[in-house]
């Protein structure tokens, strides 16, 4: 939440006429003004979010048409920027533009893709990554994962929906892909109250999931019935990270999806890998992978729930030098918090005993509400409610594709904790 509470009210520039979204012009762009009480320095410092909370909802906000493009000003009519707006989601505006001129059309977003890719060719020598993660990348709302010549967009805010069509054309320019997917599924498009839905904007559907390589693993990504766009691009260096503490050891991976974490530890020379997971689709993936990294024959998996599977593997005594827990985003909110950190330190609790003395446990949380400190709290407790003393060496983060954005903690969603358990 963004320092200061202020709130704003909508005005029309010409409420007579009907809003067009794509077709807004600066004489037709409604305006969003705040309230004379208002503070706009988060806005001008870089915020780039309204809340609904921090509007007047009366009948001219409830008749903007979702996806508005809209000016906003302060309580003194001084413009700060072009944002988006939806009056069906408690976030209510994204900021696209501080030129109030910018048209948001295909050129618009050639400039923002182009920028994009810059940074992502300099890190990394195969197109395989994330090319656009949401506002860090001046679309906010969208996130565009690249599969070499495949584009998986994810249009989670109403505005991108509404300008698929001209984004897609400049993702195909600036790229060169000559698939473009669209994936709209997820919590968040519910919020902004846009339908779900799988579907090829521009070429063919691919036929088999995607071999995509990464730490000398190859990992098998489903772009078509996945989770999310297919893979989680965002692991990678605690990917590695990994695979140097893998060594020569024996590795457990913990709601590994399609074997991130194992997958890359056998690359990185580990004696044994085992994948645990909920989904069957998700270890088949991992099997495969494994065929294709040239590791299948250190490497096994087992279906079930995450937390049944570690207790039964303390029942059986297993051991292993290094285990990794990547569960999904059990705090998604804040009013959700309290419970997720529960979650994560039940997940300590339970994974600690299974490291070998000396041995490495790493604690991965996706979830952007429950900040590094208090996930590092959670973590530390159920260690020790497992009996055992651990040192931090490293925490880890998501990689340069996914860019944080200073002023909007939730960019910076990821955190991986390694710790190095004591004898």
């Amino acid at each position: 939440m963004r320092p200061g509470s202020w709130m704003a009210t909508i005005y029309l520039s010409h409420p007579q006429n009907p809003l067009s979204i794509a077709a807004m012009t600066d004489q037709t762009r409604p305006i969003v003004r705040l309230r004379p009480k208002a503070k706009a320095q988060a806005i001008r410092h870089g915020f780039p979010w309204v809340y609904a909370s921090e509007l007047v909802t009366d009948r001219r906000t409830k008749g903007l048409a979702a996806g508005t493009i809209a000016e906003l000003q302060d309580a003194d009519r001084r413009p700060l920027g072009v944002v988006a707006v939806n009056p069906q989601s408690t976030l209510i505006a994204r900021m696209l533009d501080r030129d109030l001129d910018a048209r948001i059309d295909a050129d618009w977003f050639r400039v923002r893709l182009t920028r994009a890719l810059a940074l992502r060719e300099r890190f990394y020598d195969a197109p395989f990554y994330r090319l656009v993660h949401a506002e860090a990348d001046g679309l906010p709302g969208v996130v565009i994962d690249r599969f070499g010549d495949i584009a998986v967009v994810q249009p989670n805010a109403a505005w991108a929906e509404h300008l698929l069509d001209p984004m897609t054309q400049a993702l195909t320019d600036v790229t060169g892909v000559s698939t473009v997917i669209k994936n709209g599924t997820g919590r968040t498009r519910t919020l902004e109250g846009l339908a779900e839905e799988i579907t090829v904007l521009q070429g063919d559907a691919p036929a088999e999931p995607i071999p995509v390589p990464m730490n000398g693993a190859t990992y098998m990504a489903d772009l078509m019935g996945g989770q999310k766009t297919g893979l989680f691009f965002d692991q990678r260096p605690n990917h590695a990270f990994t695979a140097r503490l893998g060594q020569g050891a024996r590795v457990l991976d913990v709601f590994s999806h399609v074997g991130g974490f194992s997958l890359a530890a056998l690359a990185g020379g580990a004696d044994s890998a085992m994948a645990v997971d909920g989904s069957a689709n998700a270890l088949a993936l991992a099997e495969r992978g494994a065929v294709e990294s040239g590791v299948a024959g250190r490497f096994s998996t087992r279906k079930g729930d995450a937390f049944d599977v570690l207790a039964a593997l303390k029942g059986e005594g297993a051991e292993f030098d290094v285990v990794i827990c990547d569960p999904p985003a059990f705090a998604p909110s804040k009013q959700a918090l309290d419970a997720g950190l529960r979650a994560y330190e039940r997940v300590a609790r339970l994974a600690a005993p299974l490291v070998a003395p000396g041995g490495y446990l790493g604690l991965c949380s996706c979830s952007h509400a429950a900040e590094l400190g208090l996930f590092r709290k959670a973590c530390t407790r159920g260690i020790g409610r497992a009996g055992r003393q651990g040192q931090l060496i490293h925490t880890g983060f998501a990689g340069p594709d996914h860019p944080l954005m200073p002023q909007l903690a939730e960019s910076g969603y990821l955190k991986a904790l390694f710790f190095r358990l004591l004898p």
